[in-house]
């Protein structure tokens, strides 16, 4: 019998038979074949559809619009991110176990205590665990148009998000002195002031200012469900199917990220100098007053109906789990699930060919070239990758493959490049003096110290893509999220609660495996 010249070449082929057998059932349950993916005619289309964006509209009228609702979309972001820290942190104080008496002393712990530290983690869980698009079309539903929908699903949202992560970056601190404070007899407000807030306070600021940059990327999207921005007039030229408007706020949304992704560049440059920390606060300070009194006369203008929101959060309960119910929301996470694997796979084979120009193995023109489409695939919000691939594809989960698959390309294929710029070059030098082929150095020099890397990033973004997953449906790319728009648009108020609590259960089940697998890795 012939010995194959790659000893591990058998396992590489076991592992991608079953990850090809583990996959096969998601075509059937996305719709998505590999037919249209190798059609030419699939590409045709979609590059027919994308020259409608050129040239871009640049009527004076509409780019004034622009520019307004792109300072909604920014006011939004900063304003819905005071609020969420504003909630996030008194709920990081309640609930870290770096303050509390039990865990610093030798004190027993306190029942009612623990038990009122579970409630408030388990209302953390439900904020964190409904998508910031749904909070905002729930608040769009029940009290009106606007940004200050937005603002309220930001601030809900990423309210519980902060307070985990908060609580979590005080508990990463060292103890000792909140230890010796507490022996002292020391509050549970003076341990945080003068033990951990000092350590902690670069981290908090540079958590919080990621937030804001993730904030700007969800209200450029919320206009889709009517909560104001910039998505807005995006929603309004796709269904008008206006080329060269979408062109123009595609670009838009470009400048955007790339703005978000510099002021956080700048912050923690600013964290590193004597100050910086208070700079970046006066800053937030005053970006926060500037986005208030920017967005005031837009909600005094529209009366946002406060004694609606009782009524319409009655009109939820019970939660619809007949057995028929059941059976729908079954097939809404399968679906969901299957959009989730399927994208993720294809980014990934996506990103693998163009992380090697990205990291410049190609020449610095090819690098520079593929670079800047990385930014654009992954600088397009996921769900307006689907609300595109909805038009190009039709309606259904297919169209969220491709979203998750373009996006997230994007994504894996910056991080690819990076792991391969940082590995180190000395085996593929040997092997190139050896006489071996550049394909083949390749092979058996950095490939296999990337792959590890490799796999760990594409579950990473598996994790995320399962969220993204459950709202895609909302602009009609299938999964829970459709379910959802569908039956809140045939006022099927129970049903939607049924959908929102599976989102919710999807959330909470993908958050304890992943915790789950990092404490097994670590």
């Amino acid at each position: 019998m012939l010995k194959p010249r790659d000893p591990a070449a058998r396992a590489r082929l076991g592992w991608l038979l079953l990850t090809l057998a583990l996959l096969l059932p998601t075509l059937p349950l996305t719709q998505f074949t590999l037919a249209t993916l190798l059609n030419g005619d699939t590409w045709l289309s979609l590059a027919r559809f994308a020259t409608g964006f050129l040239p871009p509209a640049h009527d004076g009228d509409f780019l004034k619009e622009v520019v307004r609702e792109t300072v909604v979309t920014l006011a939004v972001a900063s304003a819905g991110l005071v609020l969420a820290m504003l909630l996030g942190a008194p709920l990081a104080f309640a609930t870290s176990r770096a303050l509390d008496d039990h865990q610093l002393t030798a004190s027993p712990p306190r029942r009612a205590v623990l038990a009122a530290q579970s409630l408030l983690r388990g209302l953390m869980v439900w904020l964190r665990g409904v998508p910031d698009i749904v909070w905002a079309l729930l608040f769009v539903r029940a009290a009106g148009l606007g940004s200050l929908p937005a603002v309220l699903a930001l601030g809900l949202a990423y309210g519980g998000m902060l307070g985990k992560v908060y609580a979590e970056i005080l508990e990463s601190q060292p103890r000792a002195p909140a230890q010796a404070l507490a022996a002292a007899g020391a509050s549970r407000w003076q341990r945080l002031c003068w033990a951990l807030w000092p350590q902690a306070l670069p981290e908090l600021i540079s958590y919080s200012v990621y937030r804001w940059e993730c904030a700007i990327r969800a209200s450029a999207v919320m206009g889709f469900v009517g909560a104001g921005g910039i998505g807005q007039l995006l929603d309004s030229s796709l269904k008008m199917l206006n080329g060269g408007e979408v062109g123009t706020l595609l670009l838009v949304f470009l400048l955007l990220v790339g703005l978000s992704e510099g002021v956080s560049r700048w912050s923690r440059r600013a964290l590193e100098r004597d100050g910086g920390g208070r700079r970046l606060l006066l800053a937030g300070g005053a970006l926060a007053a500037f986005s208030l009194c920017w967005l005031w006369p837009d909600w005094r203008a529209n009366g946002f109906d406060w004694r609606g929101l009782p009524r319409f959060a009655m009109e939820f309960l019970p939660p619809d789990f007949s057995p028929a119910a059941l059976r729908q929301l079954g097939q809404g996470v399968v679906e969901t699930l299957a959009m989730s694997a399927l994208g993720t796979v294809l980014a990934a084979l996506l990103a693998m060919p163009l992380a090697l120009p990205a990291a410049g193995r190609l020449g610095v023109a090819a690098k520079s070239a593929t670079r800047l489409l990385l930014n654009m695939l992954r600088g397009i919000p996921d769900l307006l990758w689907a609300a595109l691939a909805v038009l190009a594809l039709g309606l259904g989960p297919a169209a969220g493959v491709l979203a998750l698959a373009m996006h997230t390309a994007g994504v894996l294929g910056r991080l690819f490049a990076e792991t391969l710029e940082n590995a180190p070059p000395q085996a593929e030098q040997a092997l190139l003096h050896a006489g071996a082929g550049r394909a083949v150095a390749f092979c058996y020099g950095p490939l296999p110290m990337v792959a590890s890397q490799w796999l760990a990033y594409t579950l990473y973004r598996w994790e995320n893509n399962i969220r993204i997953a459950t709202v895609l449906g909302i602009v009609g790319a299938g999964g829970l999220g459709q379910q959802l728009y569908l039956a809140l648009s045939l006022f099927q108020q129970q049903a939607a609660a049924a959908v929102i609590l599976a989102m919710v259960a999807l959330s909470w089940g993908v958050e304890q495996l992943s915790r789950a697998l990092r404490r097994r890795l670590g």
